[in-house]
């Protein structure tokens, strides 16, 4: 079995955060979500992530899938929280796995980093695939399961064994953040702390 990453291997400074067709439409194909209260819970740690990689300079790629189809657009608080990202965002006009296209692949490797941060809705089409394609390719990869979600309970299953099966490891995002941080007198602290006031959490 190919060993997992070592997640204490990612710091701020070397590891980029992806997020993979978080659109108003495709998160109610989540279905291991049962409700809006966890659709709503899914989105709040979307937030804390973004607005810490946003304080810390972590950079992120987001993108997106036929966002004028039942995809829809991205979530709209990416605007606010990550305007250039948003306005960067890849738009994908078909291609399923993310990693198949140039524009999304070039400008992930364009980050200059080697670890990857990766959440995906859903988890079974949108993380899987271009997790597995980035460790193929050189990355290592994180898969942070509290910002997504597969379309069913069984499928949600399968993809933590695969992953876990290709030494991809499998993170949340408070301990991911907590172990990039190491210590709480690192400067990054305050937009973490930031990060969590701002969602009440």
């Amino acid at each position: 079995m190919t060993p997992a990453n070592d997640h204490r291997s990612f710091k701020i400074d070397n590891t980029a955060l992806v997020l993979v067709d978080h659109q108003v439409g495709t998160i109610g194909w989540a279905g291991e979500l049962a409700n809006d209260a966890e659709r709503d819970q899914l989105k709040m740690w979307v937030r804390v992530m973004a607005r810490f990689a946003k304080s810390a300079g972590m950079p992120v790629v987001l993108t997106s899938s036929l966002e004028g189809e039942a995809q829809g657009p991205l979530l709209p608080e990416f605007k606010t929280l990550l305007p250039k990202e948003y306005e960067q965002r890849i738009q994908r006009t078909g291609v399923i796995n993310a990693w198949d296209d140039p524009a999304f692949a070039k400008a992930v490797r364009a980050t200059g980093k080697k670890n990857l941060l990766m959440g995906g809705l859903t988890t079974d089409v949108c993380l899987v695939p271009p997790a597995l394609s980035a460790k193929a390719e050189g990355f290592n990869v994180v898969a942070l399961l509290d910002i997504s979600a597969a379309c069913t309970k069984i499928a949600a299953q399968n993809c933590r064994d695969i992953l876990q099966r290709s030494g991809i490891d499998i993170m949340t995002v408070t301990p991911m953040i907590t172990s990039m941080l190491g210590n709480y007198k690192n400067p990054a602290s305050a937009g973490f702390f930031e990060a969590f006031g701002g969602e009440g959490v």
